[in-house]
């Protein structure tokens, strides 16, 4: 066998795993998008999200979790958190707005999305992330398993870490819907189906007992639906007559059948576009 053919392997190889590319400069930027095929950590200069004080009915929530952002950002102990709970309540919105109050006097603390769907590539995204002076919160959105569905293994390098343990530059930050990380109905299946029914669900469920705070978001009631669209209006200067934009928002929420802060948003969005005020 000839070096010419051996080449021409080594080519074909590469072309199928591409080589990783290397670690960007991280001062470059605060927040990171990593991709696979070839791994690579890819800068966002501007972060889209809204300012702390403008989430309205989770002081709980962001209360705790702030200060564990600030022990981490100071490089003491610091816990993975799951947020769970009521859709379009702010659990990503919360995340984003959180680093980027610490990230003003901690400019070593910085982002990094991962998809669920590269939740296999972790422990190279991981290894990365290692050799970093920066302190990193690896951030995963709308994460979720469903029925054959093995991406829960990789996530375990990052909760438990395997024999290297998880960076201790690297903090975990996820969302989902679900405190159980899967669906009710598909629990109560492997229940019901397996030999052992205890055994067929503990490994899964117990992911989310991996995270050291779970943080609920619950769907709002009307004053607090209300208060987060008056929050809005008064961090844009948007004047409107208290009756009429109660009127409106009420009538805005009852064509989208929910409230959420999301719904708020989307209102105001409407309103300061027919009002002429820039966002």
């Amino acid at each position: 066998m000839n070096d010419g053919f051996l080449d021409r392997i080594a080519q074909a190889l590469e072309r199928l795993a591409p080589a990783p590319l290397p670690a960007p400069d991280f001062s470059s930027a605060s927040a990171f998008v990593w991709h696979t095929g070839p791994d690579r950590l890819v800068a966002v200069p501007d972060v889209s999200g809204v300012a702390l004080n403008l989430l309205i009915g989770v002081d709980r929530s962001r209360d705790t979790l702030l200060a564990n952002t600030r022990q981490f950002a100071q490089g003491l102990p610091a816990n993975n958190a799951l947020l769970w709970g009521a859709r379009g309540m702010g659990k990503s919105s919360l995340v984003k707005a959180i680093h980027a109050d610490v990230q003003e006097t901690h400019a070593d603390l910085k982002i990094v999305e991962l998809q669920r769907e590269d939740l296999p590539s972790v422990s190279r995204l991981l290894n990365l992330l290692r050799a970093s002076e920066d302190r990193f919160i690896l951030f995963c959105d709308d994460l979720s398993f469903g029925q054959d569905d093995a991406h829960y293994k990789s996530l375990k390098a990052i909760l438990d870490g395997g024999i290297e343990g998880r960076p201790d530059n690297v903090v975990l930050y996820a969302t989902s819907n679900r405190r159980h990380l899967m669906p009710r109905d598909m629990i109560e299946n492997e229940r019901g189906s397996a030999i052992n029914p205890a055994e067929a669900v503990e490994e899964k469920v117990s992911l989310s007992d991996r995270f050291g705070l779970w943080l609920g978001f619950y769907a709002c009631d009307q004053d607090q639906y209300l208060r987060m669209i008056q929050g809005y209006c008064d961090a844009h200067n948007l004047q409107i007559a208290s009756d009429i934009l109660r009127a409106e928002a009420i009538e805005w929420q009852a064509t989208r059948g929910s409230r959420s802060g999301r719904v708020a948003w989307q209102f105001f969005t409407d309103l300061a576009g027919r009002h002429g005020v820039k966002l």
